[in-house]
């Protein structure tokens, strides 16, 4: 088809006026990259959710004042220059020149204040390091000043760090919203425009090139370096079914597939025009994640012995399948990673069934329905979902299972009414190994106030998590993360289903793709 339309142009320039083969040239010049996400996008504040769709299209409409490399190391991004006092406690940013909201206003310190605020209320990283802010403000139109109570190990890591929840930055009027509330103004200061009329949830986004939007001379390296739009629109459509969606990928109607499911992707490597490869080389993290709140997981035995039933390889077989694709994990930090440790892991490591029942036994379970939330539309949480339905049954628990898609559960899990006026009991979720890499991440919380949602409580996890930017060397994070995954085990958090892979798929045409726990779509072209 493309051949075709290019003779076709060809033969028109040189046989009518050539101040009208130009405009032919442009009607057609247009690059426009087809993606399949891997989720429907619903909620659109990154600040307000952790969801991965929500994440990625914050990347696609903000910036950030630093952002992480291919090392896991903070790069500066929309800021110039940055120093800090001889004790460490006071840090000042110079913004660089030329950057700018799509709206045309300049972006100022007062904006980067007022995102950052926001942003510490609902992050893990965040909250941890507002603990020791004591005042943060804008000195004039490009520069930013944050004074601390004490020497801080991760400020860097913390305002650069790749995902949920990533300190974008909005204008200040955005960004006053409250973080509890959704914003309703979607004003970007990234490398594509968000084009709110063209939105249609559970069909299609569309973003187009901010022309104005200066990237960084330095070389593209994960979330870091030179944010190049080589397309003039990327469209996100949306498959509620991945066999259609693959067949799309197939037919040359779609670019590039973000996630499918692992059964499909043997199918579609098949084909020399797709290239089906992992992106992503610390995997994911499955999640069972307990409503702490509602009966009957507001038992912490309740929540261990329904963990015990747990066995991480029924649930990759089932929801994976091809054991290239995943191993067993037994650390609540990526298996493979610094701070991994087995310290407390033996309910995890039980997968026992009879186990599971003898423990429920012993707590006085009085037969409360467990509701599981399940996403259809997200084929290893939707089989993550019927395993645990199954194994908690068999271990002598009441189990509902609701099915819903997963922008719907993004939206529900926030709610925390009793089960029958929207509440729940269950749902699955995985994390990026880069988003639970240390003790910092917001799922790790034991803050029911502005922790993750389930919300668990336990004082000593908190202080165990708030040592942790205060270690100098490896040795003492170490301890500290055994600490914090002891308590975690202790209290039952989340159920750990192990550790996979996710491949991505595109066709041939696709140019550009990005190494990275998260997909970009900058500096990525069509041919």
């Amino acid at each position: 088809m493309k051949t075709k339309l290019k003779n076709y142009f060809l033969s028109a320039i040189f046989s009518i006026p050539l101040a009208f083969g130009f405009m032919v040239q442009g009607a057609v010049a247009e690059k426009v990259m087809r993606v399949i996400p891997h989720a429907d996008l619903k909620n659109l504040d990154p600040i307000w959710t952790t969801a991965y769709i929500s994440r990625n299209h914050g990347y696609m409409v903000y910036d950030t004042l630093f952002a992480m490399d291919e090392d896991f190391k903070p790069q500066p991004q929309m800021v110039e220059s940055w120093n800090t006092s001889s004790d460490g406690k006071t840090w000042t940013f110079v913004l660089r020149d030329g950057l700018k909201f799509h709206d045309g206003n300049p972006v100022t310190g007062d904006d980067v204040v007022a995102s950052l605020e926001r942003w510490g209320k609902r992050d893990g990283m965040g909250q941890q390091l507002f603990n020791v802010i004591t005042k943060l403000e804008a000195t004039d139109s490009k520069t930013v000043v944050m004074e601390l109570s004490e020497a801080y190990g991760l400020v860097l890591e913390s305002i650069g760090k790749i995902s949920s929840n990533v300190p974008f930055i909005m204008p200040k009027r955005v960004a006053e919203t409250d973080p509890f509330e959704q914003i309703t103004d979607y004003t970007g200061s990234g490398p594509f425009k968000f084009e709110a009329d063209q939105w249609v949830p559970g069909s299609k986004v569309v973003y187009t090139k901010f022309k104005d939007y200066v990237p960084r001379s330095e070389p593209v390296s994960a979330a870091a370096g030179g944010k190049r739009a080589l397309v003039d629109k990327v469209i996100w459509q949306y498959f509620p079914d991945n066999t259609t969606a693959m067949n799309a990928l197939i037919a040359g109607e779609i670019d590039f597939f973000e996630q499918p499911a692992p059964d499909l992707a043997p199918l579609m490597a098949k084909d020399p025009n797709i290239t089906v490869e992992v992106n992503d080389p610390l995997g994911n993290i499955g999640f069972a994640r307990f409503n702490h709140l509602l009966p009957p997981f507001d038992d912490v035995e309740v929540r261990r012995a329904a963990m015990m039933a747990m066995k991480q390889e029924d649930y990759l077989a089932s929801a994976i399948g091809d054991p290239q694709f995943w191993k067993t994990c037994y650390s609540v930090f990526p298996c493979g990673t610094p701070l991994a440790n087995d310290v407390g892991s033996d309910i995890m490591a039980t997968g026992d069934i009879n186990a599971a029942k003898a423990a429920l036994a012993k707590t006085g379970y009085d037969g409360t329905e467990v509701l599981i939330m399940q996403p259809t539309d997200i084929p290893v949480l939707s089989a993550f979902s019927l395993v645990t339905a199954e194994k908690l049954r068999k271990a002598g628990f009441k189990v509902n299972v609701e099915a819903m898609d997963w922008s719907t559960l993004t939206s529900r899990r926030a709610l925390r009414d009793p089960v029958g006026k929207g509440g729940w009991n269950m749902f699955h979720t995985w994390w990026i190994g880069a988003d639970v890499i240390d003790p910092m991440a917001i799922a790790f919380s034991g803050d029911p106030a502005a922790g993750w949602f389930g919300w668990p409580e336990d004082a000593e996890l908190e202080k165990a998590r708030s040592a942790f930017p205060k270690a100098t060397t490896l040795a003492e994070k170490q301890e500290i993360a055994k600490r914090v995954q002891e308590r975690l085990w202790a209290i039952g958090a989340s159920g750990e289903l192990g550790q996979f892979f996710t491949p991505v798929a595109y066709r041939n045409n696709v140019k550009g793709l990005i190494k990275s726990p998260v997909q970009f779509f900058w500096n990525m072209s069509v041919e």
